[in-house]
């Protein structure tokens, strides 16, 4: 992926990542080997793309045929609208191309297809793509990536994170099945969580909540942390490493089915691993009847009620096994499921052990008392059927 920076994000230095190929395949097999035929007679599109640099664009065109694919399109965007410190790429099979113009390449964005042997060698792949330019700069908010989107049946790719609302919004709008990359804390956007709530995205099979491993363009900021954690994974030069980045999709995959082995509350209080919970067990809200649980693998096998769960759950989430009810971020949903104004005594007691966010009091958050605090991103479960 060659994330564009589109629109208001042309100024984010940091928003333009290159997925890496084994990242791709590893997450398009989980799909493959649910349904096999999941991508068979299907357009795909790959928007925000760049498509002599992306192996978004490299791992569909190499797969044509193994996926039975109909159609193809990758789109790129308009050169000038990338940062003025990265290097625009002007690559030399666009500057020898008998349509390349100057100008185009400049303010228009690109639009590669793949649908056919266009080079009689007698099979369809990367040899046989065909490009020109769009007739705007690519942004995928314009009628002309509308259309594209519109003739499509899946959009996959790795959107800016900056605009990951914006992106999601109009993939939803043109109820087209995704794929597409996106930070962990996305989880707790309000329009991110509802489909998510209500089963229509959840997280992808591989590399959830993990540091992935980005190649950026020459001139492109990198912390010098970062691209020391890229270098001890291997990758040296123009990489970078994203922390909690995850892969969201509404593709069916078989790992979201399988329920999560675990452990009854007792068993918990004498056995975990986690000191928070060994020996100690678990903390109630101070304003909602739930308990807080700070681990996936320490939720109660047998528990009934309410239990507040890191957002890292969603990636063991099975929708067989769990109900979700909220999120810890939605007010209204939080007052909605019995969670109740934090009152004057906890808000005291948050003071005094260094807490500063007394403005919290008037809302519908959800706090504890041993000590006084408030649990970073937490979503609201109930087991669908409690086990002994």
């Amino acid at each position: 992926m060659a994330n564009q920076n589109l629109g208001t994000a042309r100024l984010v230095k940091n928003d333009e990542f290159y997925t890496q190929f084994a990242d791709i395949e590893k997450e398009m097999n989980a799909y493959l080997e649910y349904d096999e035929n999941v991508f068979r007679d299907k357009t795909v599109l790959l928007p925000c793309d760049d498509p002599e640099w992306s192996n978004f664009t490299k791992y569909f065109a190499q797969n044509f045929k193994k996926l039975g694919l109909k159609k193809l399109i990758s789109t790129s965007y308009a050169r000038d609208r990338k940062p003025s410190n990265v290097d625009p790429q002007l690559s030399l099979f666009e500057q020898q191309s008998p349509q390349f113009d100057e100008d185009k390449s400049q303010q228009n964005g690109r639009i590669f297809i793949l649908d056919s042997d266009t080079n009689g060698d007698g099979k369809t792949d990367v040899q046989d793509l065909t490009w020109d330019y769009l007739e705007g700069d690519g942004d995928f908010r314009s009628d002309e990536l509308k259309a594209l989107r519109d003739q499509s049946d899946f959009v996959i790719t790795n959107p800016p994170f900056s605009l990951f609302r914006k992106f999601l919004a109009w993939v939803v709008e043109g109820e087209k099945k995704l794929v597409i990359i996106g930070n962990m804390n996305a989880i707790t956007y309000k329009e991110t969580f509802e489909l998510i709530q209500s089963d229509r995205l959840w997280l992808g099979a591989t590399a959830n909540g993990s540091d992935m491993v980005f190649a950026v363009p020459p001139g492109s900021d990198i912390k010098p942390s970062d691209r020391e954690k890229a270098a001890r994974l291997g990758y040296e030069g123009n990489y970078t490493r994203l922390g909690n980045s995850c892969w969201f999709t509404s593709i069916d995959h078989g790992r979201r089915h399988q329920p999560l082995s675990l452990m009854t509350m007792s068993d918990n209080k004498k056995f975990s691993k986690h000191k928070e919970v060994n020996g100690v067990g678990y903390q109630k809200y101070a304003n909602f009847d739930a308990i807080e649980v700070p681990f996936t693998d320490a939720i109660p096998s047998d528990f009934a009620g309410v239990m507040g769960v890191p957002i890292s759950f969603l990636s063991k989430y099975s929708p067989e096994q769990f109900e979700i009810v909220g999120n810890m971020d939605d007010h209204e949903q939080n007052k909605a499921i019995g969670v109740q104004p934090l009152s004057a005594d906890f808000i005291d007691g948050y003071r005094a052990v260094g807490g500063t966010g007394a403005q919290r009091a008037g809302g519908y958050w959800t706090g504890l008392t041993d000590p006084h605090r408030f649990p970073y991103k937490r979503i609201f479960i109930r087991h669908r059927s409690p086990t002994k």
